[in-house]
């Protein structure tokens, strides 16, 4: 993530000068009432482009839950696009970017492991909810009546993956088809939760960040150190 957001203030500046030169010189060529609006149209494009990498940088930068010193941002911004004396070379800069984006995600991700012990601690007392050795916890919600796959096979199946808050990241539902799978492919908790259910059975499973993406995450759309929860409807084995 860090290298993409530096990529994206280089793109940035390099738009928004591009922008800035092609105002300037359509204001010098132009005259009259035609002139006038032309740079008036150029404004608002230079806008919008203004505006939509704001949203992309800021999008980023939300997600790791850095606090903005949106003066500071701003002055170090101009200075880099028109040229004028930085308070620190590029080198710096992204010296600061990376310690600044490694300080946030080790906080994000002792506030994430945090949440999960708790919610996983009042969980595992719940009627139906069994917790297995490596930490797994799963709720049989249906029992299917077919074989149990095996560590190396292919299955079929239905899924919704959640994070604590609910927020949906994948769903093979909200595609329209069922998704095959070998389970000597997916994270841990993952396949040892679907070893534990027969075909034609549905389950909850309670997957701790150790048996998942762990520390890493999984690029803008699992956070470190974040358990999932999966309800899964295995279908067939496909071998």
């Amino acid at each position: 993530m860090v290298k993409r957001v530096i990529i994206a203030f280089l793109l940035a500046s390099s738009v928004l000068f591009a922008c800035s030169a092609k105002g300037s010189s359509d204001k010098e060529a132009e005259t009259g009432s035609s002139g006038a609006s032309s740079s008036a149209a150029g404004t608002s494009a230079d806008a919008d482009t203004s505006y939509a990498f704001g949203v992309a940088l800021g999008s980023d930068l939300r997600q790791v839950g850095l606090e903005f010193d949106y003066d500071a941002f701003t002055d170090g911004f101009r200075d880099a696009v028109e040229g004028g004396e930085m308070r620190m070379t590029i080198d710096e800069a992204v010296t600061k970017i990376q310690f600044a984006f490694m300080a946030a995600m080790a906080k994000q991700a002792e506030e994430n492991l945090a949440a999960e012990q708790e919610f996983l601690a009042e969980n595992g007392k719940k009627a139906g909810v069994m917790t297995t050795a490596s930490g797994l916890q799963y709720e049989i919600v249906s029992q299917g009546t077919g074989p149990r796959p095996g560590a190396t096979d292919v299955v079929l199946v239905n899924y919704e993956g959640t994070l604590l808050d609910g927020t949906v990241f994948d769903s093979s539902y909200a595609r329209g088809a069922p998704a095959e799978f070998p389970l000597n492919q997916v994270i841990p908790g993952w396949a040892e939760g679907i070893l534990l259910m027969n075909v034609g059975g549905t389950a909850r499973l309670y997957i701790p960040a150790a048996l998942a993406y762990g520390e890493q995450g999984a690029g803008n759309i699992i956070p470190p150190n974040t358990m999932l929860i999966f309800d899964v409807e295995l279908l067939s084995i496909q071998n």
